[in-house]
Order: structure tokens, then sequence, then C-alpha cells
């Protein structure tokens, strides 16, 4: 019996290990690559090329499906050539397969379609790198983009968002002196950013620097929206009641309500927190 289990296991593994798709690639490492992605029928998959757009940023042109034969060849049912499919990637979570060369012949697709020319012109300039430190930066791939944002400032130090894109950076991988630093010489030529305010409370919470948190928030009042006073204020609020400090938490969390809109689950939350504290 134990002969059986371990050649049917094996027969198995032979029969997975035959399709030459390995799904343990993320869409922001398959720039100019076919990939792909699995579907809810078994030997059927979705298939598109992965390119950046220097305006749009990393996407994918979908070319159609293809089923896996019991041969093991790729057959592919294409899109027809007037059935554009373009789908912007901003997240990096979904595995792909990159699709062998000698697979693409099967489906008749080109290893680098002949569109692609068109998007390869600018890959060394300030606008195509930018992109991929924006695009990194929306993944949480800091050291990636941070590879990219410092090409960027060598070509033009000052290209339109790279010091935001720096913040971000630097917030997300808790180098707060440095994003404060540059938020700092940010809001001498753009005192109006209410971004800015938002950026430089955050990281001033998450430097246990509160009392700083709390001028930043008063300065950026006049520049924010509601959705960006109630976010800054909410994280101040928040950052109290984990201090179990009930004065300066209350306050700071009647501050933040009366910014949300009506509807905003954090309302709840603040009344829950409020009656955990207070009690």
């Amino acid at each position: 019996m134990k002969y059986l289990l371990f050649l049917f296991a094996f027969i198995a593994f032979q029969a997975t290990a035959q399709i030459p798709l390995n799904f343990n690639k993320g869409l922001f490492e398959s720039e100019n690559r076919w990939v792909a992605l699995k579907t809810a029928k078994d030997s059927v998959y979705g298939y598109g090329f992965v390119y950046m757009d220097v305006t749009s940023g990393l996407s994918a042109h979908e070319g159609g499906t293809f089923k896996v034969t019991k041969d093991n060849v790729f057959v592919a049912t294409k899109y027809p050539p007037y059935q554009i499919h373009i789908v912007r990637l901003q997240s990096n979570a979904l595995k792909v397969a990159w699709i062998p060369p000698d697979k693409l012949k099967e489906m008749q697709e080109q290893e680098n379609p002949d569109w692609l020319q068109s998007y390869k012109t600018d890959t060394t300039s300030a606008a195509y790198l930018f992109k991929w430190g924006f695009t990194y930066n929306g993944g949480n791939i800091i050291d990636k983009a941070l590879y990219y944002l410092n090409r960027v400032k060598k070509i033009d130090p000052k290209y339109p968002g790279l010091d935001f894109e720096y913040i971000y950076a630097y917030n997300a991988s808790n180098q707060y002196d440095k994003a404060i630093a540059i938020i700092n010489d940010a809001l001498k030529s753009r005192p109006n950013d209410g971004n800015l305010y938002k950026e430089r409370v955050f990281a001033q919470i998450h430097s246990n620097q509160l009392n700083n948190a709390e001028e930043t928030y008063k300065q950026g009042i006049a520049h924010c929206n509601n959705q960006t006073k109630a976010e800054m204020s909410f994280n101040i609020a928040y950052t109290y009641y984990l201090q179990k400090n009930k004065d300066k938490f209350n306050y700071w969390a009647d501050e933040s309500k009366q910014w949300m809109a009506p509807t905003d689950p954090r309302i709840n939350g603040i009344t829950q927190l409020k009656a955990v504290l207070n009690k």
C-alpha cells in the first residue's frame, strides 16, 4: 500500500512538473516579459506582457488566454488586434510565471512585441527612472525605490515630485530624521502643501516627537483638507491612547472627529477607545 501511495505521488509530481510554469515572480520584476497568471480553470491561464509606460507607470498588455494540452503544448486564444486590453499595475502581491521563449513560439507570440520599441526609447531618462522609483514606493519595496530615486537625483535633483518620493521612502523605512529634513526644506518653497505637513506629523509621531507633531498640525491645518486633518489628528490621538494619556487622547480624539465624515468607521473606533481608556 505504501508503495502504491508513493507511486501515485510520483506520477502526480511528474504530471505537474511537465508544465514549465513557476508562479513565484512579482509583477515589478517582470518588466519586458510575457507572464502567465492562474485562472479558475485547470490548465487554462491568462497571459500578458509587462512593460513600463513613462506616462502611466507599470502596465500589462493582456494577450488573452492559453491552454496546456496533455502533450504540454501551449495553445493561445488571443484577443483580436482591435481589442487592446491595458491594465495599470500598482501591486506586487500577485505572483505570476514567466513564459519560456519556446512556449511563446507555440503561442505564436513574439518574445519582444513590435509595439514595445515605442516604450523603450528613454530607459535612462529621469522620467523613466522616476516611474520605477514611484512604482517601487507604491509596492513598499523601499530599497529598490531609493535605488531609482538616487539615479533620478543624479540627473535632475529638482525633478518634479522627487522630494516627496524620498519623503515617502524614508518614512516607510523608519528613516524619520531624513524625511523631516527634506520636508523642512520643501516647506520653504511649498508652505501650502498639505501633504508635507501630513508626512511631517507621521515622521514626528513615529520618532517620539509628539509635541512637535502637535505644532506641525497647528501650522498645517489651514493648508489641509478635512480628510488630511482627520488623519493627522487621529494618528496623534491614537498615539496618546497607546501611552494611556487620557487627557491628551480625549482632546485629540474630539479634534479628529470634527473633520470626519459621518460614515467614517473611525468614529465608532474612537468611542470604543474612549470607553476603554476612561473607565
